[in-house]
């Protein structure tokens, strides 16, 4: 928190550094994969150096960031705040599904190397090794000082939010939930005696009901409240009707400050409603796909870096900058003005009917706009 009053955010989609990245950190794990078509995650790595050259394994803990790194240190946020899609752990023993994603634990660093400080890990993949999996997850990022939300040990540790302190006084308050339109299994969800996600039964009142009481007893003035909320499909810039009222309400009656929504392998619609702001999908922000072909026109090997800037005392939006940026050999770089046009322009489309607008800076950022902005 700065002078001024103001608390600024990172917020990033699905970081999943598994499979051919984490094959090419370090410590790779077993690289044995139980998918239809690949059973050996090493060719992950061979496609992406198919489709842009090679990649010099082993590699540092950086690497994957690339110039996210310095785009990082340029805006100093307060709290860096990603959906962690992978377990960490050395299991063997996949859960029946046909995709699986794991970190080994000697490769954890690769998220202190960006100073993250808390993980969503309400979503789909968190459970691919089973319970002992999440178990093994859980402890990894509580050694590494990682604040976790959205999964624990049963259901009171799932709905437990995360807190960052901030300097200088105030929190950044973290809840996570998934909702079965994720592919989240529903016996994945925690129990009082199992554990598990922290997954919605519905978009509905009882959901938001739960979500208010629990806001209600952790916030205090001063603190800023982020719902990471992992929905809807993978391809597609729709937004539902219920997951639009849902998102509202979380403001309006949960007294959310931000919703941060992911699960999508690009970048969706924008909104300010009631001045806070709603990101109604963040897009993948590390993964592996690269040289996979299909569903090229969303062009998710394009990025984006969110960067709120939030009135400290009301949790009102006072700024958001997207910084773009195009993965390839696994690495963050910053995408051209091209690109950046490109994905300004896209992103301007589909928010333009939630009130949002988005500009291309002279530094290739884009500036978000809406009704209201502070100049």
């Amino acid at each position: 928190m700065d002078e001024r009053g103001s608390v600024g955010l990172f917020l990033a989609g699905d970081v999943m550094v598994a499979r051919g990245i984490d094959q090419i950190l370090p410590n790779p794990g077993d690289p044995r994969l139980y998918e239809r078509s690949v059973t050996d995650a090493r060719e992950y790595v061979a496609l992406a150096e198919a489709a842009n050259g090679a990649i010099p394994a082993p590699v540092g803990f950086a690497y994957v960031w690339g110039d996210a790194l310095a785009a990082l240190d340029a805006a100093a946020p307060d709290a860096r705040i990603v959906n962690l899609e992978t377990a960490v752990t050395r299991s063997a023993d996949p859960a029946p599904k046909s995709i699986n994603y794991k970190l080994h634990p000697g490769n954890l660093p690769v998220l202190s190397a960006a100073g993250i400080d808390c993980c969503g890990l309400a979503n789909n993949h968190v459970l691919d090794w089973g319970e002992a999996g999440l178990l093994e997850t859980l402890a990894a990022l509580e050694e590494a000082g990682i604040a976790a939300a959205g999964a624990g040990r049963d259901a009171a540790g799932a709905a437990r939010p995360a807190i960052v302190e901030l300097t200088g006084g105030g929190r950044v308050i973290v809840f996570s939930f998934a909702h079965a339109s994720s592919g989240v299994p529903a016996e994945w969800a925690a129990s009082p005696s199992r554990p598990g996600v922290a997954l919605l039964a519905d978009l509905g009142a009882a959901s938001l009901r739960d979500i208010a009481g629990r806001v209600v007893a952790v916030k205090r003035a001063g603190d800023i409240i982020v719902a990471s909320v992992h929905w809807g499909g993978n391809w597609g810039y729709e937004v539902s009707a219920a997951e639009r009222d849902f998102a509202h309400r979380l403001i309006e009656d949960a007294d959310v400050d931000v919703v941060h929504g992911h699960s999508s392998h690009h970048a969706k619609p924008i909104e300010v409603h009631k001045g806070k702001l709603i990101l109604y999908g963040c897009g993948d922000f590390i993964n592996d796909y690269e040289g996979i072909s299909g569903n090229e026109d969303y062009r998710g090997d394009l990025v984006a870096m969110y960067l709120p800037h939030l009135d400290a005392a009301s949790g009102r939006l006072i700024a958001l900058d997207l910084v773009p940026f195009r993965m390839a050999r696994f690495r963050l770089n910053r995408a051209s003005r091209d690109e950046a046009a490109w994905l300004g322009a896209t992103l301007g489309r589909e928010s333009a009917p939630f009130g949002v607008s988005l500009d291309l800076r002279d530094d290739d950022a884009l500036r978000a706009r809406w009704p209201g902005a502070p100049p």
